[in-house]
């Protein structure tokens, strides 16, 4: 167990993987069905249709990891249809995008609620990430998809 600020977190570990868990990954396809349970013959809750979308796995068994988008919507997904790389969804409406991990930076661009980004680095309270034409730094606070204490 560690301990951040006053706060005791567990390290959980994912059975199946040995991964963290919870943990971030993104949606590898352009549409995948979330089931009930962990299997093809479970019935599908949801479809996610947005390549990229950021998920939260919260669950593992065997080819199948549990997940929930920004909203809480989720089920078990099929493993090979999610990707490692990370990205971020904006939660607030009208985002400053910044030049510097700073709210004094200069703001490069303003960015809509529900914009889906990669996600580059992150610090204390603040993220780098890729939004098309604009590269810049985002308020941990205005996004989803990252660990409040996460550093990368």
């Amino acid at each position: 167990m560690s301990t951040i600020g006053s706060q005791n977190i567990a390290a959980e570990r994912g059975p199946v993987t040995n991964l963290l868990m919870p943990r971030y990954v993104s949606l590898k396809a352009t549409e995948a069905n979330a089931r009930r349970g962990p299997s093809l013959s479970h019935r599908i809750d949801w479809i996610f249709k947005k390549k990229g979308m950021p998920l939260e796995i919260y669950g593992e068994y065997d080819n199948w990891r549990r997940v929930r988008d920004s909203e809480g919507a989720g089920g078990w997904i099929h493993y090979s249809l999610l990707s490692g790389v990370r990205s971020i969804v904006v939660t607030s409406s009208m985002t400053n995008l910044h030049r510097k991990s700073n709210k004094n930076s200069m703001v490069l661009a303003r960015i809509e609620e529900n914009y889906i980004a990669d996600l580059g680095k992150c610090v204390k309270d603040w993220c780098e990430i890729d939004a098309g034409k604009y590269d810049g730094w985002v308020k941990k606070t205005d996004i989803w998809g990252v660990a409040p204490n996460e550093v990368r």
